[in-house]
């Protein structure tokens, strides 16, 4: 066997070798004869002709792609720092080589012009309310621009958003001021409440005076078993209502009544004094043998005093 024959040997072994491809499950080869498009093969073995045919691995799975943190402006002209992940895959690996220079690429960079152009649009409030919505607004539309490489754009989620010193500490006094008002409409509900189940309890009390008296008793108890030394007695206040208004009794109050019986009493006294000065004139005349009043004068007098009894 010559050199020529050995040369051409291990020329031929060199080309087989060449044309055999392992292909793993994940990857995709993508063929070009002649610079033209042949399709896409793989997994397992697959051969091609040494020098005529190129290929191009292509991977199909899930790959995961770190926005860095931008400087972005909100539609309120608030200025905050956003990071996102994204993760797409390639589902037409032909396209991704063919429309694509660089598809890995491509991506990354619609993916953030994408979140500037969304961040700019919405208003700060609202992107931290609907993050979710965000999330889904950014996946389709970077998933809208992809599709014509061949790429499946799966998820894009914000992972961060980095606000100044001071938005952070006016975001803080506003939610402080939101918990006190909060707190506060609580609270007002809650005395609406107990003045409702109050008044509710007057009628009831109403209709049973007996169970106001029950209700004062109980109160005691609840008093003497926290302080034995000091016991508050509660008194209504209606019951010096008649004292400082008068009570109306046939048209007379207490006041005009207190009035008659010191007149009453004054006319007794007066009554009681003229019949001393009588009994004292009678007894005089009766010593001196002079004639006593006339009768008819004692009479009058005596009915006089008779009336003023009766009043």
């Amino acid at each position: 066997m010559g050199l020529p024959t050995i040369i051409l040997l291990v020329f031929i072994l060199i080309v087989l070798f060449s044309a055999i491809r392992v292909v793993k499950e994940y990857d995709r080869l993508v063929v070009f004869r002649l610079g033209r498009l042949q399709g896409v093969k793989g997994p397992g073995i697959v051969f091609i002709i040494p020098i005529i045919d190129q290929v191009k691995t292509v991977s199909t799975r899930i790959q995961v792609f770190d926005v860095q943190p931008q400087d972005l402006l909100t539609k309120d002209n608030v200025s905050v720092q956003v990071n996102a992940v994204i993760y797409f895959r390639v589902m037409e690996p032909a396209r991704a080589v063919v429309n694509a220079e660089n598809y890995y690429q491509a991506t990354i960079q619609i993916a953030q012009t994408t979140l500037r152009a969304v961040i700019g649009e919405i208003s700060l409030q609202d992107m931290l309310d609907n993050l979710a919505m965000v999330n889904t607004r950014l996946q389709e539309i970077i998933d809208d621009h992809t599709d014509s490489w061949g790429v499946k754009v799966s998820t894009v989620e914000i992972k961060h958003v980095d606000l100044t010193q001071e938005l952070k500490r006016v975001m803080a006094a506003e939610a402080e001021a939101d918990r006190v008002r909060r707190a506060k409409i609580v609270a007002a509900d809650g005395e609406y409440q107990a003045a409702k189940r109050l008044t509710d309890a007057a009628v009831l009390m109403e209709s049973a005076p007996m169970s106001l008296t029950l209700r004062y008793l109980q109160t005691l108890v609840e008093i003497a078993a926290e302080n034995n030394s000091t016991t508050i007695f509660p008194v209504p206040i209606d019951i010096f209502q008649v004292f400082m208004e008068g009570e109306k009794d046939n048209g007379k109050s207490v006041l005009d009544k207190m009035k008659e019986k010191e007149k009453l009493e004054e006319a007794v006294r007066k009554a009681q004094e003229s019949d001393l000065r009588r009994f004292d004139d009678m007894l005089g005349s009766a010593t001196s043998g002079r004639p006593s009043t006339s009768i008819d004068d004692d009479g009058e007098d005596k009915d006089k005093n008779d009336e003023d009894d009766e009043k």
